[in-house]
């Protein structure tokens, strides 16, 4: 028996593969089915089941494709109904791997398909459990994606109650979880970067298997959720219904364009141009009305997040050889319609004597001089980074809801703004630029070069001042 989790850290998401004998299974792929098919090819197995735990809202996955490519057939647990061939197993169904057995748990609550997967060894002994966004180390899933369903998030929590209680505590405490996804994910609100555990440990320390009282428990996991990001339940519906094959997606974007066909594609296409370089390097020169979203960032779910069509058209800015990576990266929450990338990057843009455009840029010190003139401040962090500590007199504006915020402000006054360490920050400031926003300012290095200074801090709760 092997089992390998095949972690992505710009999702969050552990995929796993399983192999036994002649024979294997993946749990939650990705969009992309290489990672998978190559091993199964390596190892000489037959890919037999591709497991779903439930319809993922945070990634399209690559549940179709692959079994296309291998024959393998897609398993859902109760409750699921799909548009394409899938097979609905019933509550404590088994399924052979070689000489092991995968058995589903079905655990609602999270949503209503949710379900667990046991894995039990040659000997029937249970081995570990594949727990989708049931459990995840140190946290739940949220209770409020269920797919077109007339349930409030209070009625789903205390289903994730129920079945933590009477499917997974039940089980022996040297069973390890491996969940679907880790640190960084909204999927759940506080999950430990740790990628798996054994059950007994979290048992002790997962504040959902310590509640013993289920409204105290629905109050717990209730409380402090924010809104999903909008492209959450597009995804759910992909994942769900279908989707383009990956490797035409890819084809597709896969295309080199010279300055004047970028150009083209923006003014008749109203393709947006998305600029993944550095934060420093667009400031210091990119395309007019183009928007930043970096690819050594949270890249995915940025996009996601903050670009609302997953239809948009997409020309993207790019460093060299890293093109096909962001056409996938792109393509696992969604986003297929890439048209292409501007062969040789910005430096072919200005060579073309094109119009370039730039963002000012100072640093944390040079900030805390001018904040002496009683400048405006957009403080773009998430709510509970603002609330442990900001500086003093200056509202939060989550980059999160910038769509809903960007309205409020007036267009003649000058914008300081600053995220934690300088990629919010910058993707923020593309975005009300090519809104029509001029005067704008992001602070280098953002909170974490302002702690430095003599800025004045202050925070929602008692702490300690950081100078």
């Amino acid at each position: 028996m092997h089992i390998e989790q095949i972690y992505t850290g710009c999702l969050a998401q552990g995929a796993y593969y399983i192999r036994s004998e002649n024979e294997a299974a993946i749990i939650d792929p990705l969009r992309e089915t290489k990672p998978y098919t190559s091993r199964a090819e390596k190892d000489g197995v037959k890919i037999k089941y591709i497991f779903e735990t439930h319809f993922h809202a945070d990634f399209v996955s690559g549940h179709v494709d692959l079994a296309k490519k291998t024959g393998a057939k897609i398993i859902f647990g109760p409750n699921a109904s799909t548009s394409y061939e899938s097979y609905v197993a019933k509550d404590g169904e088994e399924f052979k791997i070689g000489k092991i057995t995968i058995k589903v748990l079905h655990t609602p609550g999270h949503t209503l398909e949710s379900s667990t997967f046991l894995l039990l060894d040659e000997n029937k002994k249970p081995h570990c459990i594949f727990s989708g966004d049931t459990l995840f180390i140190g946290d739940v899933g949220r209770p409020d994606l269920a797919i077109k369903s007339d349930l409030t998030q209070e009625d789903l929590a205390g289903m994730l109650f129920d079945s933590l209680q009477t499917k997974i505590k039940t089980l022996p405490d040297d069973v390890i979880v491996y969940p679907a996804h880790g640190a960084g994910s909204a999927c759940g609100k506080n999950m430990s970067k740790e990628t798996f555990d054994s059950l007994g440990n979290q048992k002790q320390k997962n504040y959902a298997l310590v509640i013993n009282n289920k409204q105290d428990f629905i109050k717990e996991l209730t409380t402090g959720i924010l809104p999903p990001p909008q492209y959450f339940a597009k995804n759910a519906f992909l994942n769900k219904t279908g989707y383009d094959a990956f490797d035409v997606v890819i084809e597709k974007g896969y295309t080199a364009l010279s300055p004047q066909q970028v150009e083209d594609f923006a003014n008749e296409a109203n393709a947006m141009i998305l600029d993944v370089r550095k934060p420093q390097e667009f400031a210091a020169g990119h395309i007019p009305n183009s928007i930043f979203i970096g690819i050594d960032g949270q890249f995915a779910p940025w996009v996601g997040a903050l670009i609302t069509d997953l239809k948009q058209p997409i020309i993207l800015i790019a460093p060299s050889g890293r093109e096909e990576e962001i056409i996938t990266r792109l393509s696992r929450v969604g986003y297929d319609n890439c048209l292409g990338y501007l062969d040789g990057g910005i430096e072919a843009w200005k060579n073309a004597g094109k119009e370039i455009s730039t963002i000012t840029s100072i640093s944390a010190e040079e900030f805390s001089n001018r904040l002496k003139d009683n400048v405006r401040v957009l403080d773009v962090r998430k709510p509970g980074e603002y609330n442990n500590q900001h500086i003093e007199n200056v509202p939060n504006q989550p980059l999160d809801y910038i769509n809903e915020w960007t309205n409020n402000f007036d267009k003649n006054t000058e914008y300081y703004i600053h995220c934690a360490g300088g990629y919010r920050s910058m993707i923020a400031a593309s975005i009300l630029k090519a809104r029509g926003y001029e005067r704008l300012v992001d602070v280098a290095g953002g909170f974490s070069a302002i702690q430095k200074t003599n800025v004045p801090l202050t925070c929602e709760q008692t702490c300690s001042s950081s100078k």
